[in-house]
């Protein structure tokens, strides 16, 4: 198969582009007369001597009108691994025969780096995610020429900060080039989190200035000092959005081969006016292509963005569509950590649990459940389920409680601490009269909100699947309300790290230690009869439709108990009994919960 993109060689570079419904495609050198490129097949190419890395360069495609060619659009090359700089919006970018060459990145010309050797990754302990501009943006302790990149992540002041709440896996929110949704820039908004990419393969320039050196010498301090590294993936769609949105690269180049399409129109599973078709050979390709080129860069692993998508086909979602069966089989992606987010907006977008077996999944019914469950309007039965690995949703051939990534707030949603001080949504500085963001997340004016912080992020660790928290959440952070801060680019979500709960932030240390001391209680299979006990808090078989606590021992030897109680009645709690030389030893966590989480261990009296 023809290598497509840039790849130099003695004396210039072979360039291929695939477009199968283009008539002429061209590389455009910056400064320089644009080539033709001769077309085999569906790839376009040719050998361009001179071609030197650090060129800056373009390609212009021509072709059916109706396909949505325009030969005045300067397009980035979906394998170009840098651009120049950030993609803005310009209205000119959405109008048929206007020049766009002032307004989009330049694709630059890169030497090939050798791919990153390193250990065979291991299973997730404990996920941090990780938003690169808005987590150092503030740092007091990080250079201000570091603060927002990628390089800040490799500072001492950070890496000291991961090993404090003792994550083992930092997931980046998006680092590929990524614009601003024109509604934003129209309003003078900025798009925080990058999910609307430009380029699968390119780097955000805001984020990492010093190219793909930035990029891999940040995974290898990562990795020296025991980071795992996921990479939040956009490959559902792009920014080139609905027919109203720019054209960037892959409109302009072959528009009906990368786009689903219904009809001759774009189907928008998305909710971002565009779905790319995964089920599609270039498509599908790109992508792969794409996961490989992060690979040898470092990363560990992906979390999929909208992942049904990945899995649609013209009959719909399997989870052995094509592409997930050909990540699966691929000899370098295979082994790497796969997270999904597995629900999207369109038909059957619903898909948790069914995604491969070797795969994670985000499990919003633990999010919700445990919410629930400590505002006071949940079932006992549900925070249980939660409790025990979500068996209603992974439980299957192959799969343990692991695939469930368990968490009670991320990015896209409200703060922990803003889920337990707002009732409902305060999103109207993203200037859409609070419309967008959802409207029935489970939240709640808390009267003592200080504990209903800790006490959801107990629940997090001392339940079986893998914990996960986002960046700031261990120490406070509040976005004043805003459960959709992607329109935010400012201080609503660059972390306040001066006024940070260190209190809390200890809590949290804590939680993280107990779970790797007490690790064997909270690993295998999902919890069976023969693996926990549930009590209710007088000692006795609970009464599943009447408690509001539950008593949890674990394990067939010297037990591990939990005891949980959203009345706070736990001064009132019974222990089980205790079994020969046995005796319930507790566990300190912290003593503003002791009335609502209680932790014990059977040890021996002699």
């Amino acid at each position: 198969m023809t290598k497509l993109g840039v790849t130099l060689r003695d004396g210039g570079a072979e360039v291929a582009v695939y477009s199968r419904h283009a008539t002429q495609i061209e590389f455009c050198p910056h400064g320089g007369a644009a080539i033709p490129l001769a077309r085999v097949g569906d790839v376009h190419s040719a050998f361009v001597p001179g071609v030197t890395a650090g060129l800056r360069y373009g390609l212009r495609a021509d072709g059916p009108r109706n396909l949505l060619f325009d030969p005045s659009k300067l397009l980035i090359d979906p394998y170009a691994p840098m651009i120049d700089r950030h993609a803005e919006w310009h209205e000119d970018l959405a109008r048929y025969g206007a020049e766009t060459s002032p307004f989009v990145p330049a694709s630059i010309v890169v030497e090939p780096l050798p791919a990153v050797v390193r250990p065979k990754q291991q299973t997730p302990k404990f996920i941090y995610e990780v938003p690169v501009r808005a987590f150092t943006k503030q740092h007091p302790d990080i250079p201000p020429d570091l603060r927002g990149t990628l390089a800040a992540l490799a500072h001492p002041a950070l890496i000291a900060h991961f090993k404090r709440i003792g994550c083992d896996t930092i997931e980046l929110m998006p680092i590929a080039a990524w614009t601003d949704e024109r509604h934003l820039a129209r309003q003078g908004l900025r798009n925080a989190w990058g999910y609307n990419p430009v380029s699968f393969f390119a780097v955000e320039p805001m984020l990492a200035p010093g190219g793909l050196n930035e990029v891999r010498n940040t995974f290898a301090v990562l990795h020296d000092n025991g980071f795992q590294v996921v990479l939040d993936v956009v490959f559902n769609h792009t920014g080139e959005s609905d027919l109203g949105g720019g054209t960037f690269s892959l409109r302009g180049l072959d528009h009906a081969s990368y786009y689903r399409l219904h009809d001759g129109q774009l189907v928008n599973d998305t909710g971002c006016g565009n779905t790319l078709a995964l089920d599609s050979p270039p498509a599908m390709q790109l992508v792969l292509d794409a996961m490989r080129h992060w690979a040898g860069l470092g990363a560990d692993g992906f979390r999929y963005d909208l992942a049904p998508v990945m899995g649609r086909t013209a009959t719909g979602f399997s989870r052995d569509a094509p592409l997930l069966l050909a990540i699966q089989s691929d000899p370098v992606l295979g082994e790497l950590i796969h997270i999904a987010e597995p629900w999207d907006v369109g038909p059957g977008g619903y898909q948790a649990g069914q995604f491969p077996a070797s795969w994670h999944e985000w499990n919003d019914h633990f999010r919700d459940d445990v919410r629930k469950y400590w505002r006071g309007d949940g079932a006992t039965g549900d925070l249980a389920t939660r409790l025990a690995g979500s068996s209603d949703v992974f439980a299957s051939p192959s799969r343990l409680p692991s695939a469930s990534i368990n968490f009670v707030a991320a990015h896209d949603g409200f703060t922990i601490r803003d889920a337990v001080t707002y009732e409902g949504k305060a999103n109207h500085a993203n200037g859409e009269d609070n419309r967008d963001g959802s409207s029935h997340e489970v939240s709640w004016v808390s009267a003592k909100p200080a504990i209903a912080v800790r006490c959801l992020l107990a629940t997090v660790f001392l339940s079986r699947g893998t914990p996960m928290l986002t960046a700031g959440d261990e120490f406070g952070r509040t976005q004043n309300g805003n459960n959709n801060a992607y329109a935010q680019d400012n201080s609503v979500t660059w972390l306040d790290w001066m006024d940070a709960d260190q209190t809390l932030m200890d809590f949290v240390r804590a939680l993280s230690r107990v779970r790797t001391h007490y690790s064997d209680y909270f690993e295998g299979d999902f919890l069976d009869d023969t693996t926990a006990q549930w009590f209710g808090s007088d000692g006795n078989a609970i009464d599943w439709s009447a408690s509001s606590g539950l008593v949890l021992a674990l394990g067939d030897g010297p037990r591990l108990l939990i005891a949980f109680s959203r009345d706070g009645t736990l001064d009132q709690v019974v222990l089980p009994a205790n079994r020969g030389s046995l005796r319930w030893i507790r566990v300190g966590l912290d003593n503003s919960i002791n009335d609502h989480i209680l932790l014990y261990h059977e040890q021996s009296a002699v």
